[in-house]
């Protein structure tokens, strides 16, 4: 949103909550953003920007907009135009943003039989725990370090896609995604960040859930918030 904001000359200001990294401040700071801090948690950082919304101002969620599953959804739109083939999707879940466009693209390419993946970390497993009750449910508190995934509730479209659609949810502890994180880095040279290492722990360590599937797109998705130094202090706490 930041980089949105430089690039078409629009002031932006971004509020995030109190876990949010250094450096993830600092990258949004560095795109000439305004970053505001509030509450321990998304919701409260959210409460507090729709509270200095007025009328010279546009709100923009950061998950639960269909503009933005239109966005998410042209990852699907690009690889069917580079026809490669799948049969499954692993991606993360955090509010359910990318699970709702991901779930756009699949059903306007003809592809919506195609399963879903749904990985989490423990401690901010919103979807696992909504799926489980059969309702949209908000978790306590986010214990998970993947902070990018620290939603207590999923947005109401992507509980909706559970229930009418194949997603198959599956929850990593914190250590085995950056586990993942860190293979990954080894195996493609590429610095990602928790969140996004469930789900690729689904392909390092958790190989049993596609064992049915042939062609798996892993969408590989973020890497502001954890430089390598942070990675290796998780591995080594």
């Amino acid at each position: 949103m930041a980089y949105a904001g430089r690039r078409l000359s629009i002031p932006v200001a971004v509020f995030v909550p109190e876990t949010t990294t250094e450096r993830a401040k600092s990258l949004i700071r560095r795109e000439g953003a305004e970053v505001f801090v509030h509450g321990a948690s998304w919701q409260e950082a959210n409460e507090h920007a729709l509270e200095a919304v007025d009328a010279e101002t546009a709100f923009i969620h950061p998950f639960d907009d269909p503009l933005l599953w239109t966005g998410h959804a042209t990852i699907i739109d690009e690889v069917v135009r580079a026809a490669i083939p799948f049969d499954t999707v692993v991606l993360s879940v955090g509010g359910g943003g990318l699970l709702a466009g991901v779930a756009e693209g699949l059903a306007r390419n003809g592809l919506q039989g195609i399963p879903i993946i749904a990985a989490e970390t423990e401690g901010a497993a919103s979807l696992a725990a909504s799926v489980k009750a059969g309702k949209l449910t908000e978790l306590p508190a986010i214990t998970s370090i993947a902070t990018s995934l620290g939603a207590r509730k999923v947005c109401q479209r992507a509980f909706e896609i559970t229930q009418t659609r194949p997603v198959d949810c599956v929850v990593v502890d914190d250590r085995v995604a950056v586990d993942a994180c860190m293979r990954f880095l080894d195996d493609h040279r590429v610095v990602v960040e928790p969140a996004c290492g469930a789900a690729l722990a689904v392909a390092y360590t958790h190989a049993d859930r596609l064992a049915r599937y042939e062609r798996i797109l892993i969408v590989v998705c973020g890497g502001a918030t954890a430089p390598v130094a942070q990675l290796q202090a998780w591995q080594a706490s």
